[in-house]
């Protein structure tokens, strides 16, 4: 079972490697002893995003549900023949991570597999499943048991979580719109997007990070820098949108190339050092 379980979180580990060059750049910084749970999260929430996102040339309700059954039977019986969903339930049993966070996150899932429009109450709902719960999940894993600093970071977890979503929301605006029929920010009207509705949301999403980043400096010191260079990355994409005209969204995807990112991967290690956070 041990040999098992080292695939299971070799598995995690390739996914996060192979689809975000910056969630992998964080992950190695995080302490040796946690650093195999935060790969097993990514992968399997990376899988279940998959699913929805890209699997178009299959049944992907279909795939979905069978993905959920797994989920399901695994938690229950601490074993799946899936490395992805083995390397998850290990974690998920082994932090005590809440199930009803499993349980949002397969139902923002859900809802991806229909073209639609979100309202403000639909968009909650989805920001807390698709990202939020799994900032909590990370969460769990960073405080190693200790239920008090759990809670006091509970609400900057959730807005870290939140900014990164809304920020790949703004990224991913052109995919999302033109190729899978869906608009996540409520009142947009994305045939005439606008610079007043672009700044409001990006009022938004800069509240969620000066929240996170409040928890940050609290967290141990074991994940602290990890975190830390992930919200570096993060807002410096923020920024280079904010720099776009609305259209420009609509139109192309924005990047930060590799050498930039290994830059704010130096800035923030050397902020972490002077204790500049």
């Amino acid at each position: 079972m041990k040999l098992y379980q080292d695939v299971a979180y070799d598995t995690g580990k390739l996914i996060t490697k192979r689809y975000s060059t910056s969630f992998s750049i964080g992950t190695r910084l995080l302490g040796k002893d946690i650093r195999q749970a935060i790969y097993a999260i990514y992968g399997y929430v990376r899988v279940a995003d998959e699913i929805v996102d890209t699997f178009h040339t299959h049944d992907q309700a279909t795939l979905l549900h069978h993905f959920i059954r797994d989920t399901e039977w695994a938690l229950q019986h601490g074993i799946s023949t899936n490395p992805v969903i083995q390397g998850f339930q290990e974690v998920v049993h082994r932090y005590k991570i809440d199930k009803e966070y499993v349980d949002a996150f397969l139902s923002s899932m859900e809802m991806d597999l229909n073209p639609q429009s979100y309202d403000r109450t639909k968009f909650e709902a989805y920001i807390y499943g698709s990202a939020e719960v799994v900032g909590l999940m990370c969460l769990r894993v960073f405080c190693e048991g200790d239920d008090a600093l759990f809670r006091h970071l509970l609400a900057p977890a959730q807005a870290l979580g939140a900014a990164f979503q809304k920020v790949n929301f703004l990224r991913d605006m052109q995919d999302d719109y033109h190729r899978l029929g869906r608009i996540y920010f409520p009142k947009a009207d994305f045939s005439n997007f606008d610079t007043c509705t672009k700044r409001e949301i990006e009022a938004e999403i800069e509240a969620d990070f000066r929240h996170a980043l409040s928890g940050i400096r609290q967290l141990p010191t074991s994940s602290r820098l990890g975190v830390y260079v992930a919200y570096k990355y993060y807002r410096a994409l923020f920024e280079k949108i904010r720099t776009k005209e609305p259209k420009q969204l609509l139109s192309g995807r924005v990047r930060i190339p590799n050498s930039e990112k290994m830059l704010y991967l130096a800035s923030g290690y050397l902020r972490y050092q002077m204790n500049w956070l």
